[in-house]
């Protein structure tokens, strides 16, 4: 059946992350006539589903004498173009050879990864480097938002000083408070289940690699989101520009 052999290797594609309704919206724009529904009973009846693990710990340190900046994102990651509001957060792989830590820069127009760094440390290095990828990317305009948590690594001197060098305004979550930036957590969710949790990592230069693959290959030029409109951030980008 061709709609099944389409199903098939989009699923190869996705990295097997694609469940039936980013799957049903890859087949329409490939020009093929099929619902939630038929989809969805393709990919039952022959086992073709997306399957999630976890592990967790934490990996923010808001115990420290740093400046906290207030929360001027007040929870709106709507921008309406690129380079308005930019997100970052630290998350973590685990491997055979201990944690890999990954740290992300998203601009919240378009959930795009404009910025990423790997390390086997939570050091305040890692979170600049992800910075210095950003900028280097994108060459944003003064007075834009750049918004974290209040870890030790974004309140760090070293940090600030390259957002005041590039004209930042800095916004800092609440203690505690997750949904500050949600944007970035959702990012973390979702690429722990659609990579990182569907295999065990023998070394952590495995994990860099794949973590490369997937933003560079998949999530920023390929992935469909419900909020853009099912595009992915690449696309959606392409369309307001």
């Amino acid at each position: 059946m061709v709609v099944l052999a389409h199903i098939k290797e989009q699923f190869r594609l996705s990295l097997g992350s694609y469940g039936r309704p980013r799957m049903t919206e890859e087949l329409k724009e490939m020009g093929l006539n099929v619902g939630h529904r038929r989809v969805g009973r393709l990919m039952r009846e022959n086992g073709i589903r997306v399957e999630r693990s976890k592990k967790y710990m934490v990996t923010t340190d808001s115990n420290h004498a740093f400046n906290i900046a207030p929360n001027l994102l007040n929870r709106n990651f709507h921008a309406d173009q690129p380079n308005q509001k930019w997100a970052g957060d630290i998350s973590y792989v685990w491997t055979r050879e201990g944690w890999l830590y990954l740290a992300v820069i998203l601009d919240l127009h378009s959930r795009r990864v404009i910025g990423w760094a790997v390390s086997n440390r939570m050091k305040r290095d890692l979170a600049i480097r992800a910075l210095k990828m950003a900028v280097a990317l994108r060459q944003p305009p003064k007075g834009y938002i750049h918004h974290t948590d209040r870890g030790s690594q974004y309140c760090s001197h070293d940090y600030q000083k390259i957002l005041r060098q590039h004209g930042f305004k800095v916004s800092m979550s609440g203690k505690g408070n997750c949904y500050d930036n949600s944007a970035v957590e959702t990012f973390f969710k979702t690429i722990k289940a659609e990579l990182i949790w569907r295999r065990s990592w023998l070394t952590r230069r495995d994990a860099e690699l794949a973590i490369f693959q997937y933003i560079n290959g998949f999530y920023d030029p390929r992935r469909r989101h419900s909020a853009l409109g099912w595009k992915s951030p690449v696309a959606f980008e392409r369309k307001v520009a």
